[in-house]
């Protein structure tokens, strides 16, 4: 029988959680003016110069689903219809543009794959503007170039609530590989879908197919392709993501992540000229990109969640014509070599007169046996919607007393039914901003557990079963039943790929800066390698915020200004 408590517990939750499902899932509905505006004939004619003017018969597609995007269509004369066609041939129509209406989404600043078919209905007349022109367009021509931008980056979102033009995702909700793939494409912003293995679509793609259990998840790819339990960058290779890496091609920046301080070097660097890549193994964001909600960023009085922030970071990058390529490993930096060179674990390299170590900082793992069995399967680094539905209307365990696991018990309130907190310390005072610990005292479903560690995981056939705890709690319990355990335990430095490279290391594997090899003075931001900068999380003495990571991305620029103008032979000024 429920206690008091409990009772009260359940029935708030219950109506928070009815809130959040009658909730829209967005206000895309208000904004369709802003999704789809019409041009004027002035406005037009300010574009023409930027392109060129191109000819299609009635039933000729202008673009295509899986196809390299030519870049930007604006309809001068006839319509066209806009419209899905998914990897198992089913279509639907997503709109219908006439003269002055532009075709294009956020994917096309960098000429990626169609999401979607674009078929002339009758005789078409458009204006053609490549990826290289649209992205001078929209810094050329400012309040234009707002409201295009504003568009293409709606459409993106509208298409990733519909999950059009995407992947489609078979396979069991619970099994690891398939959270992966989902947390992979969510968070890199692409639209996909998943379809249940036990839904009678799905068992018949399974017999279509012939897949084994081996094989799941499938991934059938908008073109037609499918994939059998991909990994990563399989996935990304399939939908296009991976751009060409021409192992010729000298950069003047190679970033290595792309968190929040490695995309301020990006945005800062490629809207000064420099020719910019950048590597990440996962997706856009780092650590603070899993963020359910930053409410002390400055700017945003209301809050933004991390992945918000990381995709609009991304996509200004992308503008300003900075490469990006995700999900790509770096195995190596060889520092012998001038300019540097960064080994890939798929093979290739890059080369760059400037590297910048903004590999941040990976998830603690605590020492816990077996703990790698549940990882995906009830163990989970972070609290995305993707883990969110797994755990809804459930108990959940979380650990930690951090700024990020006070975000994810917040946001993990809104969909668990209960969340049970572990901490060593006696509170959160020491490691938690004030008003995120007001925020989780206010919360009705959260239970607060001082002084507690977790002892061992207990399993069954389904995965992780219960949390045994070290030592009971006050009122004598021993273990929560539960299948759903976040681990926010801090982070170590992910700098294990700098081993090869003379770059100093302090004895925790950050990197140090400010600090030449032979001991004298140099920039803040400089390692002991010449031509070679730490910015972040993986910076040794660095603070742990979101905005001094972003300070960080700026300042490292003007620094590598100074390195690109000595080796160029041109005067630096002594106040540099």
């Amino acid at each position: 029988m429920l206690s008091t408590q409990e009772a009260e517990v359940q029935q708030a939750v219950g109506q928070q959680q009815d809130v959040v499902a009658d909730a829209p899932f967005s206000s895309l509905s208000t904004r369709m003016h802003q999704m789809f505006p019409a041009l004027t004939c002035a406005e037009i004619g300010r574009l023409r110069k930027f392109g060129e003017i191109g000819h299609w018969k009635a039933g000729e597609l202008l673009f295509e689903t899986g196809l390299t995007g030519p870049g930007m269509f604006v309809v001068l004369e006839g319509r066209v219809k806009v419209y899905q066609r998914d990897g198992i041939g089913r279509e639907v129509l997503i709109n219908e543009h006439g003269a002055g209406h532009f075709l294009a989404e956020v994917g096309q600043l960098s000429g990626r794959p169609a999401l979607v078919n674009g078929m002339a209905l009758g005789s078409v007349e458009a204006l053609l503007i490549p990826p290289d022109r649209l992205r001078a367009l929209i810094v050329a021509e400012a309040e234009l170039g707002e409201r295009i931008m504003r568009a293409l980056i709606l459409r993106r979102v509208s298409l990733i609530e519909k999950g059009a033009g995407g992947p489609i995702l078979i396979g069991n909700s619970s099994d690891a590989r398939l959270v992966m793939l989902q947390g992979f494409l969510s968070r890199n912003g692409h639209p996909h879908s998943v379809i249940d293995e036990r839904d009678e679509d799905a068992l018949r793609l399974i017999e279509q197919f012939a897949a084994q259990k081996e094989d799941m998840p499938l991934v059938i790819c908008p073109d037609g392709s499918v994939l059998r339990h991909p990994s990563m960058p399989e996935l990304a290779t399939c939908l296009g993501l991976l751009p060409d890496l021409d192992d010729a091609h000298v950069y003047d920046v190679a970033i290595v992540g792309a968190g929040p301080a490695g995309l301020a070097t990006a945005v800062y660097a490629a809207s000064e000229g420099l020719s910019v890549i950048v590597l990440d193994s996962r997706a856009p964001g780092g650590q603070a990109g899993a963020s359910s909600r930053i409410e002390n960023y400055l700017g945003f009085p209301t809050g933004i969640s991390g992945q918000a922030l990381a995709g609009r970071a991304f996509v200004q990058a992308q503008k300003f014509g900075a490469h990006v390529a995700i999900p790509v490993n770096v195995k190596a930096l060889h520092c012998a070599e001038r300019p540097h060179r960064l080994e890939l674990k798929c093979g290739g390299h890059i080369t760059a007169r400037a590297i910048v170590i903004a590999s941040g900082a990976v998830y603690r793992r605590p020492a816990l046996e077996g703990l790698d069995r549940f990882e995906g399967r009830g163990v989970y680094y972070w609290a995305s919607p993707v883990e969110a539905k797994l755990c809804k209307r459930q108990e959940v365990v979380l650990v930690g007393g951090g700024n990020s696991a006070g975000q994810a018990i917040v946001y993990l309130a809104t969909h668990a039914a209960k969340v049970h907190v572990l901490i060593r310390r006696s509170g959160f005072e020491a490691t938690m901003s004030r008003y995120l610990i007001d925020r989780i005292r206010s919360l009705p479903n959260v239970f607060v557990h001082p002084n507690s560690e977790i002892g061992r995981l207990d399993a069954d056939e389904s995965g992780l079963s219960s949390v045994a705890l070290k030592k009971p709690l006050p009122d004598g319990t021993d273990h929560f039943d539960t299948r759903h355990l976040f681990l926010f335990t801090g982070a170590d430095p992910n700098t294990d790929w700098l081993r090869t490279c003379g770059v100093e290391l302090d004895e925790k594997g950050f990197v140090l800066t400010g600090t030449s090899a032979d001991g004298a003075s140099a920039c803040d931001l400089a390692t002991t390698v010449e031509g070679v900068y730490a910015i972040g999380d993986a910076r040794a003495g660095s603070t742990k915020r979101v905005a001094a990571a972003v300070g960080e991305g700026a300042a490292v620029v003007a620094q590598i200004h100074q390195l690109l103008a000595v080796s160029a032979g041109e005067a630096v000024p002594l106040s540099a």
